[in-house]
Formats: C-alpha cells, sequence, structure tokens
C-alpha cells in the first residue's frame, strides 16, 4: 500500500479568536487557499487565516476520522491543543512555504 500525505489543521483570526478546522491532501495549498480568500466561504467571512496547529497523517480515513473529532470538541481543548505545540500562536505557513 502506497503511503500519502493528509493534513489536519487548524486555522486561527488570532490568539484565542476564531477557530476552524480542516484536512486536506496538500496543506501548503490548502493554507494559500484560505489566506488569500480563493475559495468563499467561512475562513474568508471570519478573516480566519493563520496556521496554529496541524498534524500528519498517511491515511485519508484517519485524516477525516479525527477532523471529525476536533470539531466536535469543547473549545477550551481546542485551544489546549493549540497550545501544547504552539504556544506563541506562531503561524505556521511561513515554515510550510520555506521548507
Amino acid at each position: 500500500m502506497k503511503e500519502h500525505n493528509y493534513f489536519v489543521y487548524i486555522l486561527a483570526s488570532k490568539r484565542n479568536g476564531t477557530l476552524y478546522t480542516g484536512v486536506t491532501n496538500d496543506l501548503a495549498r490548502r493554507i494559500w487557499e484560505h489566506r488569500t480568500g480563493y475559495i468563499k466561504g467561512f475562513t474568508d467571512k471570519y478573516n480566519v487565516k493563520t496556521l496554529v496547529w496541524f498534524e500528519h497523517h498517511i491515511s485519508v480515513e484517519a485524516a477525516i476520522t479525527r477532523e471529525k473529532r476536533i470539531k466536535r470538541w469543547r473549545r477550551s481543548w481546542k485551544l489546549d491543543l493549540i497550545e501544547t505545540a504552539n504556544r506563541q500562536w506562531n503561524d505556521l505557513y511561513e515554515g510550510l512555504i520555506a521548507a
């Protein structure tokens, strides 16, 4: 079985601001789409463009299951998840495009 790359990610409008959880097979492209407003919707409407957390999965099923689980979480749990990995709420997108 060939391994693939899938990502679950969280975007924020600002520290402790509006959050959006998504899944994609191309993280850099998808975050670019959110940042530029290429695809209209929630993130464009609420200016949710800062990549504050993501994780890698090798199966689409695992990624989708994780995304759905996180979407059902309490907000405080999402904030804890972000702050465990990214205490300063840095924009992780810059590291994606530099790599």
